[in-house]
This record gives C-alpha cells, sequence and structure tokens, in this order.
C-alpha cells in the first residue's frame, strides 16, 4: 500500500508541475487528510479514505481568492514514476452553486 503521509503535491498541466498550488497529504492507515492553497484558493481541506491499492476516495472543500466557498468530491487513481514519485490521476466533482466535474493531474514533489 501506498502512504501519503507528509507527502507534497502539485498540479500538472500540460505535462509540466505548476508552482502555484501545494498540498500535504496525511496518513494513518487507511485515513486520508491534508490540506492546500495556492492559485485561486486561500485554503482548502480534504478528507477521505486510502484503499489498499493506494486510490484515494475524498471529500474536499476551499475557499478561493475571491471568498467564495467550494465543495466537492474526488477520486484518484495512483501511478508510481519512474524516480518513485506518486502521480494521481484525478476525477473530481463540485456541489451547488459551483457545480462542475473534471479531470486533473497531481504529482509529488520531490523532497529537498
Amino acid at each position: 500500500m501506498i502512504n501519503y503521509d507528509g507527502k507534497r503535491f502539485r498540479p500538472v498541466a500540460d505535462g509540466a508541475p505548476e508552482e502555484s498550488r501545494v498540498a500535504v497529504y496525511r496518513q494513518q492507515g487507511d485515513l486520508l487528510w491534508g490540506e492546500f492553497l495556492g492559485g485561486r484558493a486561500r485554503r482548502g481541506a480534504l478528507t477521505g479514505t486510502c484503499a489498499p491499492d493506494g486510490s484515494l476516495d475524498f471529500a474536499y472543500c476551499m475557499v478561493l481568492d475571491d471568498g467564495e466557498v467550494i465543495s466537492g468530491h474526488c477520486r484518484s487513481t495512483p501511478q508510481v514514476l519512474e524516480d518513485g514519485r506518486i502521480r494521481l490521476a484525478e476525477v473530481w466533482e463540485r456541489f451547488g452553486a459551483h457545480a462542475d466535474s473534471g479531470e486533473s493531474v497531481i504529482e509529488e514533489i520531490p523532497a529537498h
């Protein structure tokens, strides 16, 4: 099983990492939680579970830079890269007045 505890992730667009948003994941057993900020997100949080295959299922909420509050659900599928870092393919759905859905990719930030 993949252990996400303490790992940091950032979005990947067009194959290149973006520096704007950073998420820090925590894990205890199958319980997963984390925080993120940057880009349009002033602050965000997530809580969910990690399956034995490393896939993630979580809810998230965030406050955007314009004060809007967004919430949603995400399922992430891991891929271990050649250098050992984790890439997560995300399928997400946003609820409420800002309803939307889509796919995105985040990638582990190398430890220094």
